[in-house]
């Protein structure tokens, strides 16, 4: 055995000289250098205010748009909402906070460069430029809106879940873009296609258990190439203004055909009305008949001369006219109406 590793023969204090006394040690350094050294009794008072500063370390609070996750060794044991929480400090617990009713927002064939006004864009042409159905390229640009729906999985089952949901966001773009026509993608098809694509993008998500709703899918801009550019705006022109004909003979149609409606309504209602007039009259006038005809059965001579004298009143309304009776015989001196009115027709 080497002489570093054989035992020593005796101790330092075999000489009879004690260990020194700790409270002794202290008492020399607080008198030497005059600091205020804890006694015995008040080491212990500070290592328990350590041990409960360190406990209390453990208070978080969650705020009521963030959910947090609580770690122990590393292995999650909870996922807490707003409000006052605890846990254990570390190194046993930790906890991760983090926003899950913010919408965040991703960018897919472009990037913002400015938010302005006026904002300023750069293209990102190998995310944009896609293969339509009828094999025309076109560039796609649009964004992601999604939030965290379980904030476990989000954490923990994406590495980079920014990246995931864009690169999965293209990939479902370009799904769509590929079984759409050129022209539906530059005009009436925009709707179908964002539909479509933020549907076929959750159930990607939801395959990755990443925690993630997808809220839409916004087709920020879509156009041909520049090369042939201006050809393509001149055809959506012509299709713009054959829709707007359109809705235009359309709204003539939707105003003039109730205005017809309305005017035929009105002449029907009209005829039923000057019919049922009609009848209430007719059905008056052979009451009346009736009436008549039973006091004629009654008094036929009476009768037909007053019906005569009605009749003379009726159709000779502004004559004078004198009755004689027939009993009278030649008694009947001349007449001759002398009104003031008729002298001067009279004269002439």
């Amino acid at each position: 055995m080497s002489t570093w590793n054989k035992p020593p023969k005796k101790s330092p204090w075999d000489k009879g000289t004690p260990p020194p006394d700790i409270d002794e040690l202290l008492n020399n350094l607080q008198s030497k250098f005059k600091i205020g050294l804890p006694k015995k009794g008040g080491i212990s008072l500070v290592i328990i205010v350590a041990i409960v500063v360190w406990l209390a370390t453990g208070v978080f609070i969650v705020d009521p748009e963030e959910q947090g996750v609580i770690k122990r060794f590393g292995e999650v044991t909870n996922v807490v909402g707003p409000g006052p929480h605890y846990h254990f400090p570390a190194p046993i617990e930790t906890v991760q906070i983090e926003p899950v009713t913010a919408v965040r927002r991703l960018e897919v064939g472009f990037r913002t460069i400015q938010t302005g006004p006026p904002a300023k864009y750069r293209r990102v042409l190998k995310e944009s430029l896609m293969l339509t159905g009828d094999e025309n390229i076109i560039d796609v640009q649009f964004i992601v809106q999604y939030r965290i729906s379980d904030l476990e999985n989000y954490l923990y089952s994406l590495t980079n879940p920014d990246e995931t949901v864009k690169s999965a966001a293209e990939s479902a773009m370009r799904e769509v873009i590929g079984d759409t026509t050129v022209t539906e993608a530059l005009t009436v098809g925009k709707g179908i296609i964002e539909q479509t694509t933020a549907g076929l993008l959750q159930e990607t998500m939801k395959g990755y258990k990443g925690g993630i709703k997808i809220e839409n899918v916004k087709l920020q801009d879509v156009h041909p190439p520049d090369e042939v550019k201006e050809a393509f705006k001149d055809v959506v022109s012509a299709r713009e203004d054959r829709e707007k004909m359109i809705n235009d003979a359309e709204g003539y149609r939707n105003n003039l055909v109730p205005k017809a409606r309305g005017e035929a309504a009105q002449l029907i209602n009209n005829a039923k009305a000057y019919a049922k007039e009609k009848i209430l009259v007719a059905t008056g006038e052979t009451e009346r008949f009736n009436m008549v005809y039973e006091e004629y059965a009654k008094a036929k001579d009476i009768t037909r001369e007053r019906i005569l004298l009605e009749t003379m009143a009726s159709v000779l309304p502004k004559v004078n006219k004198v009755i004689a009776d027939k009993d009278m015989g030649g008694n009947v001196l001349p007449f001759l109406p002398l009104d003031p009115k008729n002298l001067g027709q009279l004269a002439k």
